[in-house]
């Protein structure tokens, strides 16, 4: 017994570090008590609820209990009480009591459940989204605009955006933990839907939240709010023809090699991600910093991630699509600097 106190005292602080040291873990733009649009202030809503009541129900129990067993602990000589038939008071309030919690908690889950699974898909006003997710990207398609891009959902502030879900190959998961919650996108002709909106300006972070393969947890996006002009700037700008490589020689490699799966503006196939306005977004293959800024300067500039990228795909996002092109040194760097700077700046 001795041996195990002593164990037990020895596990104690470093248990106790250990639950300090997760408690720290997380980003605040992946939490969902962080809620920035009324669809994530709704189901943030719900949880803090149920919380409240499953709160008090465990204290009024355990006080209950507490005190059964200090009142009526075994005292020296106490005979065996006589044995009757439970109380009929007792056993109608604690009856009674989970069929009001119930109803607090049943109540405004239904609203909220049948609220958010509100088809938009048809409404005129809200912007439409087809999101198709691939191993290990996200492809968003704006057919009111006939524009396609990938990796960054661009959305107008404010304005409602109606999701229409499916996948090109395994199950994955929607979620952008600050906007809604998530919603499965499945292979075939099974199509889900939901709508979320952003009340501020800004970039929010989306993740796949269902295990789909070897880089599961690198199928990041992101997801940028903008005020209307700037959105509508973005939609004018995705629809001018492309631009190519000033330097003929890298314009020929980058046709050949780049743009028989990918596009930039009127150029190319999109089989693949669009690589029109690369140098605006926030990063390279949804994981990589695409930004010059210092604050990030130990996760390397806009062209040492694309270089990074174009140089091994494989290392970088294991398991996906891209496969490793053969090209020169020099024409890796041409191509590089050229995306890094293929960029459309619609903010004003």
């Amino acid at each position: 017994m001795m041996k195990r106190w002593h164990l037990a005292r020895r596990l104690l602080p470093l248990l106790a570090g250990m639950a300090l040291l997760l408690s720290a873990c997380g980003r605040e733009d992946l939490s969902t008590l962080n809620p920035q649009g009324p669809v994530a202030e709704a189901q943030f809503g719900l949880m803090k609820l149920s919380i409240l009541i499953m709160v008090l129900v465990v204290i009024v129990v355990f006080a209950l209990a507490f005190y059964v067993i200090v009142k009526f602990r075994r005292r020296p000589n106490d005979k065996i009480p006589v044995q009757v038939e439970g109380n009929h008071k007792l056993e109608i309030i604690w009856t009674v009591i989970p069929i009001v919690l119930l109803l607090i908690l049943g109540v405004p889950t239904v609203k909220h459940v049948f609220g958010l699974a509100k088809d938009y898909s048809k409404d005129p006003n809200a912007v439409q989204v087809i999101v198709t997710a691939h191993q290990y990207w996200w492809e968003f398609e704006y057919p009111q605009y006939g524009i396609k891009t990938s990796q960054e959902l661009m959305i107008p502030t404010g304005k409602t955006i109606s999701v229409q879900t499916k996948s090109a190959d395994v199950i994955h998961s929607f979620w952008i933990p600050a906007l809604a919650g998530k919603i499965d996108t499945n292979p075939g002709a099974n199509v889900n839907k939901m709508f979320f909106s952003a009340d501020n300006d800004g970039v929010y972070l989306g993740k796949c939240a269902e295990l789909c393969g070897p880089s599961h947890a690198l199928m990041d996006f992101k997801v940028k709010s903008v005020n209307e002009g700037a959105f509508d700037r973005w939609v004018a700008a995705m629809k001018e023809p492309g631009k190519l490589p000033a330097d003929p020689a890298i314009a020929e490699v980058f046709e050949k090699q780049c743009l028989t799966c990918h596009a930039v503006g009127d150029k190319g196939l999109q089989l693949y991600p669009n690589l029109t306005g690369i140098g605006d977004k926030e990063t390279v293959a949804g994981i990589l910093v695409n930004t010059d800024d210092p604050k990030y300067k130990n996760e390397g500039s806009t062209y040492d991630n694309l270089k990074r990228w174009i140089e091994d795909p494989q290392a970088v996002k294991p398991g996906n699509s891209m496969p490793k092109v053969d090209l020169t040194p020099e024409q890796i760097e041409g191509i590089s600097k050229y995306l890094s700077e293929y960029k459309l700046n619609v903010e004003q």
